[in-house]
């Protein structure tokens, strides 16, 4: 089957962005990562709205990448903190790649921002392709074809 005649209807990417293709989804899912897990921590420190925040919180808990935990501070009524589950980590390295094409193409002349660290080394952690026979391969050496679970529009 060409690529062409594929039926884009289970397309992986768009169900991927389906659950975090707007904007504001993968900053709270990057915030959540830097481990700010409280409602008002991330509010704080994105400047989204209550409202926006509340709605985008509660699709992540839906589609399974973040948890609800209850916290209780002394004196004050219980809470809920959020964070990561299982599919919410396999996403890290999707914000990690658009961190470093962003540093590399829209960052100013003074460097990154925000750096990737490897707890276990101390390094700076990268994001590359790599062939399953372990060869480091570049963009254009790598072109989409049609898997297993392809659908083709031809009857």
């Amino acid at each position: 089957m060409e690529w062409r005649e594929l039926d884009l209807g289970n397309c992986s990417v768009a169900a991927t962005l389906g659950l975090v293709g707007e904007r504001w989804t993968l900053l709270v899912l990057r915030e959540v990562f830097a481990g700010l897990h409280r409602f008002d921590e991330i509010a704080d420190h994105l400047g989204i709205s209550r409202r926006v925040l509340t709605e985008r919180l509660g699709q992540l808990v839906d589609a399974g990448l973040l948890e609800r935990r209850s916290y209780r501070e002394a004196g004050q009524r219980a809470r809920q903190e959020y964070h990561l589950t299982s599919p919410a980590h396999d996403l890290q390295w999707v914000l990690a790649a658009l961190l470093q094409y962003g540093d590399t193409h829209l960052g100013g002349p003074e460097g990154a921002p925000a750096l990737l660290d490897h707890v276990g080394c101390g390094g700076e952690v990268h994001v590359e392709l790599r062939c399953s026979c372990g060869q480091k391969v570049t963009g254009s050496e790598v072109k989409p074809i049609t898997g297993p679970g392809a659908v083709s529009t031809s009857p």
